[in-house]
């Protein structure tokens, strides 16, 4: 089993009973195990601003499906809890995103590992700072990653943990 770190967000409808229903569903996959999930966190949109603020969560996960696998299997999952196309970076009901997977760097059409904007981000940071300090991407830990980001930070609002 590999680790790997997986970044939930959803803006529409339950935003926290969406994402937990999806850390549940990928923890009951016989090739997912949820090691451990940070806070929810009500962030600012990131990208298209006219639109509710988010609710963001990370997970570290251990799992045995290769990294086009496991993409595969969160975005089935994202389509079986009723997200439908729309617009890039626009609302969303969820939306989940394979930020890192431990030994692995890949760019292909559909899927670049690490993430190639995760160390932009607060609203990822943020929660995977809580839950995976140390992880190092691109050669620098996440906790050096946050505190780069100075006042990029400011409006993220822990709410409550993962149940």
């Amino acid at each position: 089993m590999t680790d790997a770190a997986l970044a939930f967000g959803s803006n529409l409808g339950d935003s926290q009973g969406i994402i937990q229903r999806a850390i549940h569903a990928l923890d009951t996959m016989r090739t997912i195990d949820v090691v451990t999930v940070s806070s929810f966190y009500r962030t600012q949109p990131w990208g298209v601003e006219a639109q509710p603020d988010f609710i963001n969560a990370c997970a570290i996960v251990k799992t045995s499906f290769s990294p086009e696998e496991l993409l595969t299997a969160c975005k089935d999952l994202e389509r079986a809890l009723g997200r439908v196309p729309g617009e890039r970076w626009g609302p969303r009901l969820i939306d989940i995103d394979v930020l890192w997977i431990e030994g692995v760097v890949r760019q292909t059409d559909n899927l670049t590992v690490p993430h190639p904007r995760m160390t932009q981000r607060a609203f990822v940071l943020t929660p995977l700072l809580e839950i995976a300090p140390d992880l190092v991407v691109d050669n620098r830990t996440i906790e050096e990653w946050v505190a780069s980001l100075g006042k990029d930070r400011d409006g993220i609002q822990r709410l409550s943990r993962y149940r």
